[in-house]
């Protein structure tokens, strides 16, 4: 497994969670690295993505403001700090690479060649 998801739960209209994703891949930190999800009955959608350095951050407009997402390249690590969290946000998280090196992040799902195993996430009203 090259990308572990952990840290979904089941948590409160409000409450606040923290994704991580372990990267095991010996380049990873070289990728831009992505958070997508997916509720029952939709598509897998794009949630936050980050450069290869962390420098540069993009949110989907449903989670702007309420969710950061971060990296840690020394420990090879990706989280998604989520706060204020709604119904809505209930999904199966999956963390994803980039295909490339040195890459700036997409909201695209085909630029991501490695998924994570994804976390569950459910927040109760």
């Amino acid at each position: 497994v090259q990308l572990q998801a952990s840290g979904g739960g089941l948590v409160q209209f409000g409450g606040s969670l923290r994704l991580s994703c372990a990267n095991s891949r010996r380049t990873g930190s070289r990728s831009a690295m992505g958070w997508f999800r997916q509720a029952p009955g939709k598509e897998r959608e794009f949630v936050a993505s980050i450069n290869w350095s962390g420098g540069k951050t993009d949110y989907a407009d449903p989670v702007k403001g309420r969710f950061t997402i971060s990296r840690d390249n020394a420990r090879n690590m990706v989280y998604l700090q989520m706060n204020s969290l709604k119904p809505e946000d209930t999904a199966v998280y999956y963390c994803a690479a980039d295909n490339s090196y040195y890459s700036t992040g997409s909201r695209k799902a085909g630029s991501y060649g490695y998924w994570g195993q994804g976390t569950q996430v459910t927040v109760s009203s």
